[in-house]
């Protein structure tokens, strides 16, 4: 299992952070830091439920963390592994997480496919999502893994699309000129982009879309797959 503590700074104050797996007693708390981190417009039907935790602390432990600032939890991410054939990236989030439910997790999965990620609003100055995204890359090293994957929201878009596609507005975040929550967040992590996915989610202000990134392992010999999609 997975624990890490180290400091982070909160403005020159060391913080105490802690990364740990969660288990069934944290979920609860878990749901209400979803409610959180995503308010409507985000459809509420796709916020945890206890079903769905059990699944992951049961199928998966090893990609159910969560993080403690001085005791207090305040973020989670989740992970599956999974089979990737890059050379055919598109798929849904349900597809490619049995509906957030992990029950399609490969034991021999080579790719570790991020299943959510979310921080309450108040403690994300701290970078902790960055913490979380780094104990999941540490995960890819540890296993001997090919890949981290995940569809990122493009939470922005919608202010966007009356004059751009959604391929134009991710290669403009990418490039830099325009700034989205997720994607911008995403590229901070080392996250490459594969390409646009079409209803990737039931998400209103990405309006379905979504830019499926990844991190690959670098202690691993990667080849270019023909064709690869660009975004």
């Amino acid at each position: 299992m997975y624990k890490k503590t180290q400091y982070v700074l909160s403005g020159d104050k060391p913080t105490l952070v802690e990364i740990r797996d969660y288990g069934k007693p944290d979920f609860p708390v878990l749901i209400a830091i979803q409610q959180e981190s995503f308010p409507p417009p985000f459809p509420p039907e796709l916020w945890w439920n206890p079903e769905q935790l059990t699944n992951h602390v049961e199928l998966y432990p090893e990609g159910a963390l969560c993080t403690e600032v001085e005791g207090e939890m305040v973020g989670s991410i989740t992970a599956l592994l999974s089979d990737f054939n890059p050379a055919q990236p598109e798929h849904t989030w349900q597809d490619g997480t049995d509906n957030g439910s992990i029950r399609n997790h490969n034991p021999a999965g080579k790719t570790l496919y991020i299943v959510d990620i979310c921080i309450r609003p108040k403690y994300r100055s701290l970078k902790l999502g960055q913490l979380l995204m780094q104990a999941m890359y540490e995960r890819v090293v540890q296993d001997d893994l090919e890949r981290l994957l995940g569809g990122g929201r493009m939470p922005g878009f919608h202010e966007f699309s009356d004059r751009l596609t959604a391929e134009q507005y991710a290669a403009q975040v990418v490039a830099g000129e325009i700034k989205d929550p997720v994607i911008s967040f995403l590229l901070r992590c080392d996250r490459m982009p594969i390409c646009v996915v079409v209803n990737y989610l039931t998400d209103e202000e990405s309006e379905g879309y979504a830019l499926l990134m990844e991190w690959k392992n670098p202690f691993r010999h990667h080849q270019q797959p023909p064709n690869r999609p660009n975004v």
